[in-house]
């Protein structure tokens, strides 16, 4: 069986799961915080069919390999982390990161997660207060790990977001520290990081442990921006590009498999 058949079916899937990364990057173009994904790749093993045997003395010898190649596969996606634009909101309860950080939310099951999509709202409670949390109704942590919930009485329409994520609040008329501060964390390798959907990430060996910029475990802090959003960073003339090439270079992969198969089938009647 001529190898090019596998070769070129290995660049085919390729391919296939290159237009399926960027359509899920084209279909989250107006997704809050989106990261757009870049596929990698990798040969596969090749084949020596001659190796390099160099005779110095003599002057003789071959000083190339003769080696063929049977394919490709693919290695990695890759989360580009390139800070998206901002779009101003002027909702009290949305929030833009400016930096590498990430805010640290608390799912029902007590699992920690991370997102970058700062559109948060406050859900009121039993007890007339009310408690900052994702559109899922995941609570958004503070620096000591609560959940940041207003006293009574104080409205969304009151709360003043610094730039370091401390909650200020208009109380008859004084302008009041609520000694909150939103939680930022950063990650040694960010890309470690897992999708798990809803603009979640989960920590993982790879990404390292979350770094906490209020401790100062990180070098350069991030500013958490009030009324404002950070959308998603695909470029959708960079996007139609791939698709382009990703196409042109599955059609060329399946012309591969018909010249190969009419290479065999032009073997197969040399006997008649």
């Amino acid at each position: 069986m001529m190898r090019s058949l596998w070769t070129s079916a290995s660049g085919m899937t390729a391919q296939m799961l290159k237009i399926d990364t960027v359509t899920n990057n084209i279909a989250n173009v107006n997704t809050t915080g989106f990261k757009r994904e870049r596929v990698e790749f990798k040969t596969l093993l090749y084949e020596t069919m001659q190796r390099t045997n160099l005779d110095p003395a003599n002057m003789t010898g071959r000083p190339v390999n003769l080696q063929v190649g049977h394919g490709v596969r693919p290695a990695a996606t890759t989360r580009i982390f390139t800070q998206g634009s901002f779009q101003r909101t002027d909702r009290p309860a949305d929030f833009a990161i400016e930096g590498n950080a990430f805010f640290q939310i608390r799912t029902d099951f007590d699992e920690y997660f991370y997102t970058q999509d700062g559109s948060f709202h406050w859900m009121p409670l039993e007890d007339g207060t009310l408690m900052l949390t994702t559109s899922s109704g995941f609570p958004v942590m503070d620096v000591e790990g609560e959940e940041i919930i207003l006293p009574e009485g104080i409205t969304a329409s009151d709360v003043t977001v610094s730039y370091e994520g401390m909650l200020y609040a208009t109380i008859e008329g004084v302008f009041t520290d609520l000694e909150a501060q939103i939680r930022l964390v950063q990650f040694a390798n960010p890309n470690g990081l897992q999708a798990t959907g809803r603009n979640l990430f989960s920590e993982t060996i790879a990404s390292g442990e979350p770094l906490l910029e209020a401790e100062g475990e990180v070098n350069r802090l991030s500013r958490v921006v009030q009324g404002y959003l950070e959308m998603s960073n695909v470029n959708i003339a960079e996007e139609m590009i791939g698709i382009i090439t990703a196409q042109r270079a599955f059609d060329t992969n399946s012309r591969g498999i018909t010249t190969s198969n009419e290479m065999l089938q032009t073997a197969t009647q040399l006997i008649r």
